[in-house]
């Protein structure tokens, strides 16, 4: 401790209350690996039916060690997943933390968000040297639980909201998708959005652009197994440059901040578009002032910005670095500068910010 540090005068109920906050981020922090021990060795799923079990009846069930699921459960039961009889000496899952944790199609389901941020942890010396060399740290260069633990974070999100509010936000967006449109889904990922959509929109033809090789050959694979493979076609391309004309929709979804160069994207989607085609994006929900955003999403979304988003757009040419929270105001002025004239919110959910921007 620096002797200027020791001088300072401490109130030791708020250092203790700052503690007591400290030591459950700790916890919260340890118990995280659990949870994706839980989802990978498929321990949530096989509590599901929120039924009491015993240790060494879960044992039974899964095939796994007594003694490690006893301590696992305990855990679990000390941080609120699981609940506890003393009496039986039974844990169970509720069917709230069933959903979230057990049932990959529900809009709750969360251990993809606890995969992608075990990822960040293997990078953490990457991300290390880029704060020292104010160098980026592409999306590429990530641990490969990043590129999946996305994916099965958001698809929930977009499952729940996509077809059934985000495109009837729009305006005719959704007449144009059920008579047939060209589509592009521009920075797709793994293509869980694109699916989603190209499910729902058999008369319409889908194009999805990463430049992320790997990401694109799992797309590919998902299609077909889909049965969709002939309504998509997935590319390697960056924002700036993919490939086409004339596109009735555009979407990003929640990447546009990843970009090296947001506004020079957004002018490739304006100079692809049709005259009256819309583009649709899909940003982390976030106010326009960085108080407004110190809140546990802002945490969260800010945090995440520190070792993916920021570092991503800095790896990348003009490296405008606009962050997981830059809020409308920000994008506004961004998609303002690609040469669109007509910008608004048109959805919103606790979690993101849906504009919509046309020619």
């Amino acid at each position: 401790m620096s002797s200027t540090s020791a001088s300072l005068p401490v109130d030791e109920a708020k250092l203790n209350a700052f503690m007591e906050k400290a030591l459950d981020d700790m916890g919260a922090a340890a118990h995280a690996v659990l949870i994706l021990l839980g989802d990978r060795l498929g321990i949530y799923k096989a509590m599901a039916d929120s039924r009491p079990v015993t240790p060494a009846q879960l044992a039974e069930r899964t095939g796994l060690n007594e003694r490690y699921l006893r301590e696992w459960l305990n855990a679990n039961a000390a941080g609120g997943y699981v609940t506890y009889d003393p009496r039986t000496k039974a844990f169970t899952l509720p069917p709230e933390q069933a959903f979230a944790l057990a049932i990959e199609e529900s809009p709750a389901f969360i251990p993809g968000a606890f995969q992608l941020l075990g990822a960040l942890y293997h990078d953490l010396p990457k991300v290390e040297s880029a704060f020292q060399t104010g160098k980026g740290v592409g999306w590429h260069e990530h641990h490969h639980d990043l590129f999946r633990g996305t994916e099965r974070f958001f698809r929930p999100n977009y499952n729940a909201n996509l077809v059934p509010n985000w495109i009837p936000a729009l305006d005719g967006v959704e007449a144009k998708l059920r008579r047939g449109a060209k589509v592009a889904d521009v920075g797709c990922g793994l293509g869980s959005s694109t699916i989603l959509m190209a499910k729902e929109y058999p008369k319409s033809t889908f194009f999805g652009f990463d430049y992320h090789g790997a990401s694109i050959q799992m797309a590919r694979e998902s299609a077909q197994t889909a049965g969709i493979a002939d309504r998509i076609q997935f590319e390697v391309a960056p924002a700036k440059s993919f490939p086409g004309s004339d596109y009735d929709f555009i979407a990003v979804f929640d990447c546009l901040h990843d970009m090296g160069d947001p506004a020079g994207a957004a002018a490739h989607v304006r100079q692809a578009l049709q005259p009256d085609g819309t583009w649709m994006i899909v940003e982390p929900y976030a106010e326009d002032t960085p108080e407004a955003n110190h809140t546990p999403l802002g945490r969260l979304c800010y945090s995440a910005s520190t070792l993916v988003c920021v570092p991503a757009s800095l790896a990348q040419d003009v490296g405008a670095a606009l962050g997981a929270q830059a809020g409308e105001a920000k994008l506004r002025e961004t998609v303002q500068a690609g040469g669109f004239t007509r910008f608004r919110r048109a959805a919103q959910t606790p979690f993101n910010l849906v504009f919509e921007a046309k020619p």
